[in-house]
């Protein structure tokens, strides 16, 4: 098995350098000889990044096949096989493809290699310069990908277990019978979590490959951001779905009660993220008013830049993180190429044919980037340069904070570790004033306008009304004084919370939230009807509007995730404790907090699910004097490595969630609870899932990828996603 691995990715390996040679020789050819790019050499590149494909999917097929017939030849299986017996298994066991380094390369490899095909099927009967020069790039950066897994024996997955390992009878022994996939990673979130980001990361390849090949064939057209512009849609929305997910297993598994807690390798998903949002935002203003030209690149670069920086973080061993994959020299130097060349790669588009992608007037003359948005305040295009500007400067800051403990001690935060708090005091303003922003595009025109523009649309100002009254009564009936009652409390917890500001700021951050996510829902909202109004009787239009209904609706996701975000993250309630387990203990036989008591049912019941051990503790949940629930939280043994892991009891209620984790027993046999009342949580995973249903709308809204603009529909996928903002 292992030599037919490292056969299939040896012919993988040629098969790339094959393209790479026939894509240069047609650009080549193209330039000197103007010879069209459909002949031998151009279909030569075409078959090699076919080849490229079917060799990567074979050597990933093969792996499963091990994990899934228990085959003990390969070592990488080994590390990684899953013993669990749940209903899931089956996904885990999946899952051990991409849970190690080594698999992980070759996953993404495989992935990307999978969008050059796409791309070569998509373009069969459009080749072109521009198309042949995007292949070269995307095939040298599977090149770089192939090259570490070859030629690096600490990357090869296909390494034979060594026979020290087996014996006699074929068997695991000395120790290899203890290696199994993180007990911690078996949850269905965390399973699918990763193949969605690296179909993100994959995903960007092509725009940046794109980019760069319209700079060196000088086509300053549209003709790239239309052939990307879909892809890099669908990027964004598995990017959203691996962070969202990422964000469920972090709540439900790690039993801290939260889902966001800023680690690096939390923030290296979110670099990308926040820079396609920005690239998006560019490829509307290409296309529409042909203008962001350089900003388009620039975005194109950075976007695949911060993948790469994402991933340096997460597997050089620059910075810790319980989810940061053992780091190794080979492909910590290839990241670090690759990085280099991708921001040179941006530097460059800023300078390189400075006439050619210069943004265009209406009047046909060459103008200045953000000539007109800087000509008035308020207008459409002032919000577009605004968004890019914060999206790329949060995006460095980001990438900064993240990697500060790296730095020398005389830069600033060098050496540290930026605290959770850091980045919340940073990050809460200025989502606010990007949510305020979103809110009032929508009431600006394109080229400009005035102030009392904004009042023109009466409708959504008095829902928005209507809304922030309705937010307003629930700020003051649950949430004020669930900040009172951690301030009360005191300990650590209150001190955390007034290091985030005092009372009035705090209290003024969540007005200026609720006021702004309520426009913006109220404005999104009645756009949206505005759409499925005009659409009753003539569904043929509904191709047309597809793109900007999806970004309607993907913005109204966000404002409810901003509610959202602000009541389970600022106005938590926790209380950690002891419950008395026995009739002399001197706690307290019930667990109070807020308007609930827990009260311990029975004896601590002992379940062995194959390897592992399972401590279940029922509860009864009384609130008001009501009996309302019975959980049961749990704590997980790994039987071979003793690894807990904390199996959380979470109670949804319309307006909050109550999270229960059982933390185990003291020496008197005390049960010990961290138990916390999480307002406003089930509308983060209702705006997470409304956001992906927007973005898919938008990303398969139907768009020639060939047409001129003139040509082309009214909406777009760019539009879907980040549509006036």
């Amino acid at each position: 098995m292992a030599m037919f691995g490292t056969y299939c990715l040896m012919a993988s390996f040629v098969a790339a350098l094959m393209s790479c040679v026939g894509c240069i020789v047609a650009c080549v050819r193209h330039v000197k000889e103007g010879v069209e790019s459909t002949g031998l050499f151009a279909w030569l590149g075409r078959v090699g990044a076919l080849i490229t494909f079917v060799g990567l999917f074979c050597c990933c097929a093969l792996l499963v096949f091990c994990f899934v017939s228990g085959d003990n030849s390969i070592e990488y299986v080994v590390q990684y096989r899953s013993n669990s017996v749940d209903p899931f298994a089956w996904l885990y066991i999946l899952s051990g493809l991409w849970a190690g380094r080594q698999g992980s390369l070759l996953f993404w490899a495989a992935l990307i290699a999978a969008f050059a095909v796409f791309v070569v099927v998509r373009n069969r009967k459009h080749h072109s310069s521009l198309d042949n020069a995007a292949l070269v790039i995307v095939m040298l950066v599977l090149v770089a990908f192939m090259a570490v897994l070859l030629f690096s024996p600490d990357n090869m997955p296909f390494k034979a277990l060594s026979s020290i390992y087996l014996a006699a009878d074929g068997s695991l022994t000395n120790g290899a019978e203890l290696w199994s996939l993180n007990t911690l990673l078996e949850h269905w979130a965390m399973a699918v979590h990763p193949p969605a980001l690296f179909i993100g990361y994959a995903g960007l390849t092509i725009p940046f490959a794109y980019a760069l090949a319209a700079l060196l064939v000088g086509d300053d057209s549209d003709a790239w951001v239309l052939r990307v512009n879909g892809i890099a849609s669908f990027a964004w929305l598995f990017l959203g779905i691996g962070i969202g997910l990422g964000s469920v297993w972090a709540y439900v598994v790690l039993g801290w009660g939260g889902y966001w807690g800023w680690d690096p390798v939390e923030n290296a998903s979110l670099l990308s993220w926040l820079m396609c949002v920005a690239l998006l935002h560019s490829f509307t203003l290409y296309r529409k008013r042909a203008q962001f030209k350089r900003w388009s690149v620039v975005c194109a670069c950075l976007a695949f830049m911060f993948v790469i920086v994402g991933t340096f973080i997460s597997r050089s061993g620059l910075v810790q993180s319980v989810h940061a994959f053992s780091g190794d020299p080979v492909s910590s130097a290839l990241f670090a190429t690759l990085i280099g060349v991708s921001f040179a790669a941006a530097v460059s588009a800023v300078f390189v044919r400075p006439k050619s992608f210069a943004p265009r007037c209406d009047s046909g003359e060459e103008g200045e980037e953000g000539k007109e948005s800087e000509g008035c305040l308020f207008s459409q295009e002032m919000a577009y340069y605004l968004n890019n500007v914060i999206m790329v400067l949060a995006s460095f800051l980001l990438m900064y904070l993240t990697v500060s403990s790296a730095l020398p001690s005389w830069m600033p935060f060098g050496g540290d570790s930026v605290a959770p708090a850091t980045y919340n005091a940073i990050a809460r303003p200025v989502s606010v004033f990007i949510v305020l922003m979103m809110s009032l595009c929508p009431l600006l025109s394109w080229k400009g306008g005035n102030i009392k523009d904004l009042g023109k649309q009466k409708i959504p100002l008095i829902g928005a009304l209507v809304l922030f009254v309705l937010l307003m009564i629930y700020f003051v009936v649950r949430l004020v004084p669930a900040y009172q009652a951690v301030i009360s409390a005191g300990g650590s917890t209150a001190e955390e919370l007034l290091s985030a500001g005092p009372t009035p700021y705090y209290y003024g951050l969540t007005i200026v939230a609720f006021a702004g996510a309520s426009l913006l829902f109220s404005n999104e909202l009645y756009t949206v009807v505005r759409i499925l109004r005009g659409l009753r009787g003539n569904l043929s239009s509904l191709r047309a509007k597809a793109g900007a209904l999806g970004g309607f609706i993907a913005h109204c996701s966000l404002a409810i995730i901003l509610v959202g975000l602000v009541g389970s993250s600022m106005y938590t309630v926790e209380r950690t404790g002891y419950v008395a387990g026995t009739q002399d203990s001197s706690f307290s036989s019930e667990f109070e907090i807020m308007d609930y008591r827990l009260v311990p049912v029975g004896e601590t019941a002992i379940e062995k699910a194959g390897d592992s051990a399972v401590f279940t503790q029922a509860f009864d949940v009384y609130r008001n004097q009501e009996l309302l629930y019975q959980v049961s939280p749990a704590i997980t043994v790994d039987g071979a490595t003793m690894q807990q892991r904390l199996d959380a009891e979470v109670v949804s209620m319309p307006d909050h969630d109550l999270f229960v984790v059982f933390q185990g027993l003291n020496a008197l046999g005390d049960y010990s609870l961290d138990v916390r009342v999480n307002p406003l949580i089930g509308l983060v995973w209702l705006g997470f899932a409304l956001l992906m249903v927007g973005t898919t709308i938008g990303a398969l809204a139907y768009r020639k990828p060939y047409c001129n603009e003139s040509n082309a529909n009214e909406s777009s996928p760019a539009i879907s996603v980040t549509a006036q903002s």
